[in-house]
This record gives C-alpha cells, sequence and structure tokens, in this order.
C-alpha cells in the first residue's frame, strides 16, 4: 500500500512480467489442458497457476538478488505466520526473503474502504468511521505553497516541481493539476529527487524540490555535493518545518535550518505566515544565483490575507515588526505570533520591545542584527528548529564582534535537545518553551526580574 499512486521500476517490472506475452500464452494452453482434467486435478491446476504467478512476481526477482524466497503467505494469518517464521528464524539458508501479503486497515470496513486506508485521519467515529470535518478556517500552508507556485508557472515555462512519494501532502498535487508535464513524483527516493532538481538546475530549469524536513534529511548527501558545492540554484520547498502534531518525532522537522545554513552557497528562508510563504515563493523562482530553502509548517495559516500579487524578497535582508528600546525578540518562521504576544505582556510590564522577524537564518541580516543588538539591553532570538540554527548563528556574529564581552544579554529559545511525543502542537510547542509566557520569563531572568515582574538589584525596566 503507497500513500501516493505507486511509481517506480519495480512495481512496472512485476505487473509487466505477468502481463507478458510468453507468460499468457504458456497459462493459456495450461488453462485449455486442465479444463479437460478431472474436477480435482482441474482445481490443483488453478492453485499451481496462482502460485507460479505469485513465484514469478516474487521468487523469481529475489531469488536473483541472492534471496531464499518464501511466500507469498498471508500476513494476516497468523497460524501459517508464525511457524515459518519460525522456520526461518532455526534454517541456516543465508538471506531469506518472506513475502507476506497483508492489507492495510483489515479487519476495520471503513478503513478498508478508503482509498488511503486511514493512513493519516482526523478524530473519527469508530461505529461509522466518519472523521470529523476540519471546522473552516486558514487555508494549508502546503495549499498555499501549491497553487502560488502552479500560477507561477503559468506564466514562467521553466518552474517545474518534484516530490518524494508526497504529492498531497507537500501540495504539488495542486501543481500537476494545473502543469502535469511539468510535475515529478519520484516515489521514496529522496536521493534521487534532489540529484534530478540538480540536473534540471544544471539545464537552466527552475526547479522546485518539495520535500518535508524529516525525509530531506535522507538526501543530505545530494544537498551538498550535487547541489551546494556545484552552486546550482534548486529551490528547496521544506514542508512541515518545526513540530508537527500527531505525525509525531519521525516527522518533526527539527534539523533543516541546522543542517542547510551551515553549507556555502546556500540561502535559507522561513516564513512567518502564509502571506510570507506566497513572497518567498516567489523570491526562491527569481533566485538563479544558487540553491535557495524556504521552510513552512504542517497545517492551516495564521488567517492573514494572502497578497494578490507576490513581493521579490531581497536575500538575507529582515523585517522590524514592532519597534521598542530595551527588549529585542529576534524570530525566525511562525513563532513570530507567539512573539508578539509576549511583546505585548512585556509592554504592559513597562519594557519597550522590539519584534523583529528575521526571514533568513542565512545570510543574516548582520546591519540590522548588529544594530539591534548594540541598542537593546536583552535580546532574545525564538526559533522552530534544534540547537545549531539561527541562534547559534547570532550568537556567532555577537561573539565575533566583541558584543557579548560588553555585557550584552543575548538568549536563545530553541527545541529541546530530545525527540518529542506526539501532542496538539501547541502543547508540543509549550513543553518546548517557545510560548509567549516562556519568551517572556527567558527576558525577565536576563532582566533579573522575578516573576511577579518585581525589579530585583541591577536591572532596569
Amino acid at each position: 500500500m503507497s500513500i501516493a499512486p505507486p511509481v517506480g521500476g519495480l512495481s512496472a517490472y512485476l505487473a509487466k512480467l505477468v502481463s507478458s506475452r510468453p507468460f499468457l500464452e504458456l497459462r493459456e494452453i495450461a488453462r485449455r489442458f486442465a479444463r479437460k482434467l478431472p474436477e480435482p486435478l482441474h482445481k490443483a491446476a488453478k492453485k499451481m497457476d496462482e502460485y507460479a504467478r505469485g513465484m514469478a512476481m516474487g521468487g523469481t526477482l529475489f531469488e536473483e538478488l541472492g534471496f531464499y524466497y518464501v511466500g507469498p503467505i498471508d500476513g494476516h494469518n497468523l497460524d501459517h505466520l508464525i511457524p515459518i517464521l519460525e522456520n526461518v528464524r532455526d534454517s541456516d539458508h543465508g538471506p531469506v526473503l518472506i513475502h507476506a501479503v497483508t492489507m492495510k486497515g483489515k479487519g476495520y470496513a471503513p478503513a478498508e474502504a478508503a482509498a488511503d486506508k486511514y493512513h493519516g485521519v482526523q478524530k473519527f467515529d469508530v461505529i461509522t468511521g466518519e472523521q470529523a470535518k476540519a471546522p473552516p478556517g486558514p487555508p494549508q500552508y502546503q495549499n498555499v505553497f501549491g497553487e502560488t507556485l502552479a500560477k507561477l508557472a503559468d506564466t514562467d515555462p521553466l518552474i517545474v516541481a518534484i516530490t518524494a512519494a508526497m504529492p498531497s501532502g507537500t501540495g504539488v498535487d495542486k501543481f500537476a493539476k494545473a502543469h502535469p508535464t511539468r510535475s515529478f513524483d519520484v516515489g521514496i527516493a529522496e536521493q534521487h529527487a534532489v540529484t534530478f532538481a540538480a540536473g534540471l538546475a544544471a539545464q537552466g530549469m527552475r526547479p522546485f524540490c518539495a520535500i518535508y524536513s524529516t525525509f530531506l534529511q535522507r538526501a543530505y548527501d545530494q544537498v551538498v555535493h550535487d547541489v551546494a558545492i556545484q552552486n546550482l540554484p534548486v529551490r528547496f520547498a521544506i514542508d512541515r518545518a518545526g513540530l508537527v502534531g500527531a505525525d509525531g518525532s519521525t516527522h518533526a522537522g527539527s534539523f533543516d535550518v541546522t543542517y542547510l545554513a551551515t553549507l556555502p552557497n546556500m540561502v535559507v528562508m522561513a516564513a512567518a505566515d502564509e502571506a510570507e510563504l506566497v513572497h518567498m515563493t516567489y523570491t526562491a523562482a527569481e533566485y538563479d544565483a544558487g540553491p535557495i530553502a524556504f521552510r513552512y509548517p504542517r497545517g492551516n495559516g495564521t488567517g492573514v490575507a494572502l497578497p494578490e500579487v507576490p513581493v521579490k524578497l531581497e536575500i538575507g535582508k529582515g523585517r522590524v515588526v514592532r519597534s521598542g528600546k530595551t527588549v529585542a525578540i529576534f524570530s525566525l518562521g511562525t513563532r513570530l505570533a507567539e512573539a508578539l504576544k509576549a511583546a505585548d505582556t512585556l509592554e504592559a510590564r513597562g519594557l519597550s520591545t522590539s519584534v523583529i522577524d528575521l526571514r533568513f537564518a542565512k545570510p543574516l541580516d548582520e546591519e540590522l542584527i548588529r544594530k539591534t543588538l548594540a541598542n537593546h539591553e536583552v535580546c532574545v532570538t525564538v526559533e522552530e528548529g534544534s540547537v545549531g540554527g539561527l541562534g547559534a548563528h547570532v550568537l556567532t556574529l555577537a561573539s565575533d564582534e566583541g558584543l557579548i564581552d560588553a555585557g550584552l544579554k543575548l538568549r536563545t529559545l530553541r527545541l529541546p535537545d530530545v525527540f518529542q511525543d506526539q501532542d496538539k502542537p501547541e502543547l508540543q510547542y509549550d513543553a518546548a518553551g517557545l510560548n509567549a509566557p516562556q519568551i517572556v520569563d527567558c527576558v525577565l531572568k536576563a532582566l533579573r526580574h522575578n516573576s511577579a515582574g518585581v525589579e530585583e538589584a541591577g536591572a532596569r525596566a
């Protein structure tokens, strides 16, 4: 079972094998002969045909690869499966491949009948299988990306989209409906997706490689050697950035800023909301000087109006969302809303607060950062990523220029050094310490205020 329609050579090979003319002609001869046999032998011949096709689809191929092939067997029949597993465990045949046929969702009729076999579901009624409908609200980030890219491709024939078995999850399905000949699903082969994109970029195309943050990790070698070293203009649309709620630790986009911003030639952006995602998609399309990546989270946007005409962002330039004098909060990505809430709380305590959406983790807006660090008593970076990301780069800049030696209070807030379990995203970020109350606490501790907001010795409001 695959989430999207299966693609690739193996599926095609097996289908071709059992539908080939020699196989079908031989099968027809056997069927004609079997019809003339007594009923018990006729049934036995029919069984032989089924087993022959099963062996052709599995045994021949895998035994040529050096496996001792066992199967196919019913993976749901434990009376058959367990003895086979025990036999194989006790055998000395070398590598063994057990071909167990199972069905995703088996035993639950609504799942069996669903196209995706309930691979990923909302809350649902166990009796009827009916899933709860999501309440109306802002569009999902993945759809904003897919629809924006499709519109850009209407006037730019060089734009193509590539995904690795996740067309609907990344929004590439929206692009594919509008431009089917320029959309490529390479299957679960992220390494190939990146190298394929590099080849297209080398020939003057504008490829967008749309891959979940956690799955792009599989292709890191290709990102380095096939893209970054050659400085090819591959556009990386990094979906599921940050924490991902019910998808859990396996799908969390915790590391992409860290592993991409360390690479020479790479530009790394993070969208604060769906409007910023539109601008960043357009900016990436227009950027031909080298590789560029932009990240965005799972789920719905914030509800801001989408721009009718996208704006090309200046590379490496952030924006001041709110101006203050005492505290500065540097935000990267969708923590911007929480940074603004924190600023409201700090202002109520008499602490004038600036909020800056840096937009770029690489290159940093060094001029804006220097100016902000020099004119605020406390500066805090907030990001939806692991250690080594934005905060580390800002700290390095401050250290290299001696700003920390001058008494600057600089703090970094980021994801903790753990793999977080599934939960509602807002609760995950609360546990990670990246919501407004934790940002406020970080600032107050740096200023040596207590939790009640009473100024202690040496602090300045």
